[in-house]
């Protein structure tokens, strides 16, 4: 499916032809090692550069849309049970809290850009008015879709302007709501406030443990009508999203020389068995391999 919202047909394949295209050039080496290097920018918009050999991540889940071209090789995964390819020119789309893997599909290697959007950038672009978009196809062909990523992935030196975030989020909202097939089900203003509610619950006290009955008073909603209408707006559950913050304090203390004793201790895990456990889950590796890509 192409789409080129707000251009003719042809000047906008053309100029997402253009942008892809450069970043494949600027970006395919000729022999590298493996490697993880993340981009300078605001904390709720990571963007990465993966390159490596072989099997990259055991099967993992994030709690946030996972957008991403593919510059070098064959990108090969298991999404929803179905291998899946990416060659150069294609827009990688995952869905929040989809189990997928990653793995270079020839010896040559892989290399792709990827940004992770949490489902409440999406929301507030489209004023929460319905449910998150799922795209069922996660490998894509949307030339203007491919235009605003490669928008925010061709410099990862610097972090984006807040001007132009604000419009390649709009036009990677209007690419999310052009690969959903299916209606998407209105969200009323009552259950998009109470998960708000909540979400910033699970945020302040990330590191403690917050009961049922904490988010019931907090929003409103009985547990499990919260959990309904949590996982249509977020695309995961209340659990998932808590943990998912405490891994981000964890990697940005490791990041920060923490050893990973005290780094898990400080994002709120039992011990450091327990934190390895839910970072591989979440990210496909151990920390210990994750801090090892980063620092290659």
């Amino acid at each position: 499916m192409s789409a080129n919202s707000g251009l003719g047909l042809h000047e906008g394949s053309q100029l997402a032809r253009v942008a892809a295209s450069g970043l494949e050039r600027s970006c395919t080496p000729q022999r590298f090692g493996d490697r993880l290097r993340l981009a300078p920018g605001p904390e709720e918009l990571e963007r990465i550069e993966a390159r490596f050999h072989g099997n990259g991540f055991s099967p993992h889940r994030h709690d946030t849309y996972a957008l991403g071209l593919t510059l070098h090789g064959v990108q090969t995964f298991r999404y929803r049970g179905i291998a899946r390819f990416s060659q150069p020119g294609q827009v990688i789309v995952l869905h929040p809290d989809e189990l997928h893997d990653g793995a270079a599909g020839t010896e040559d290697g892989l290399v792709y850009r990827m940004i992770y959007v949490p489902p409440a950038l999406i929301g507030a672009v489209e004023a929460h008015r319905s449910a998150l978009p799922f795209a069922p196809d996660p490998v894509v062909s949307d030339d203007a879709l491919a235009g605003a990523l490669s928008e925010l992935l061709s410099d990862l030196d610097h972090a984006p302007a807040a001007l132009m975030m604000d419009d390649v989020m709009v036009r990677i909202a209007a690419g999310l709501a052009r690969q959903a097939r299916a209606p998407r089900r209105a969200v009323g203003a009552p259950a998009r406030a109470a998960v708000l509610a909540a979400c910033a619950l699970l945020r302040e006290q990330c590191t403690e443990t917050v009961s049922s009955e904490a988010l019931e008073a907090a929003t409103g909603l009985d547990r499990y009508d919260l959990a309904r209408q949590f996982r249509r707006l977020t695309g995961t559950s209340p659990h998932r999203y808590q943990i998912m913050r405490r891994l981000d304090l964890a990697r940005r203390a490791l990041r920060g020389g923490r050893p990973l004793a005290l780094a898990a201790a400080e994002a709120g895990f039992a011990d450091q068995a327990h934190l390895t456990r839910h970072f591989r889950k979440a990210f496909g590796m151990t920390p210990g391999h994750w801090l090892r890509l980063h620092r290659g």
